[in-house]
């Protein structure tokens, strides 16, 4: 069993899913298999413009945080901690989200669900909170560099707890597409991604499992390692 320097576990579509057929190709990668795949044309940008407005969630996959990436504290393992997401998932239930909807979150393009986060919210809550035992806390220099896009007291307060700010009743939901956009190409990305996003935002969103995903490190894509299923 390979050791990562980083594992996340996220929300990642269903192999055979229409979700992970646009996802993948839009980021460019299959993080299960670790194949490269090509980029979709798009009326309306130019040639290699997806690749070059999705280098940073191209490095992470297509995926929904549940429980933010965290080095492993020392004397825990790679199969401890699945032991204990599986153990966790045979208790937990499916979440039924609504629809997805396409929105600007500040300055970068996300897919995220239309109902109120409810259960997802408790979901992920239950996910930081159940395997913070296995969570290396983050240096100084990591949590510096979080503040430095500026945290509210809530926030800087969850980041020294659970090393993230944005868990608990600041946790939001949503499925990067894009690095940081200008306002301009902000909005003719939108309009050109639109209406092949639209069947997926048609159809029910419902988050039956989970993923653990792992960092190589060294800037090197994540690997979806395996899934586990709620209930």
């Amino acid at each position: 069993m390979t050791d990562y320097q980083r594992y996340a576990v996220y929300y990642a579509p269903k192999a055979d899913s229409d979700q992970a057929g646009f996802g993948n190709a839009w980021l460019g990668r299959d993080p299960a298999t670790g194949r490269e795949l090509d980029r979709p044309d798009v009326n309306g940008l130019a040639d290699g413009e997806v690749a070059a407005i999705t280098v940073s969630p191209s490095r992470y996959g297509f995926h929904g945080t549940l429980k933010p990436p965290f080095a492993l504290k020392d004397g825990q393992t790679r199969a401890q901690l699945e032991r204990a997401i599986a153990d966790y998932c045979a208790g937990a239930s499916p979440v039924a989200c609504g629809t997805l909807i396409l929105k600007s979150i500040g300055s970068f393009l996300a897919l995220v669900p239309t109902e109120p986060l409810g259960g997802l919210g408790d979901l992920a809550a239950d996910i930081v909170r159940g395997l913070d035992d296995f969570r290396r806390p983050e240096d100084e220099a990591a949590m510096n560099k979080r503040r430095a896009s500026g945290l509210s007291e809530r926030q800087e307060e969850y980041l020294v707890r659970w090393g993230y700010p944005y868990v608990m009743e600041e946790f939001r939901f949503h499925l990067t597409l894009t690095d940081k956009l200008d306002p301009d190409r902000m909005m003719r990305v939108r309009d050109a991604v639109a209406p092949i996003v639209a069947p997926l935002c048609d159809a029910p969103f419902t988050i039956s499992e989970v993923c653990l995903f792992g960092d190589p490190g060294d800037g090197k894509s994540f690997d979806l390692l395996r899934r586990f299923a709620l209930g």
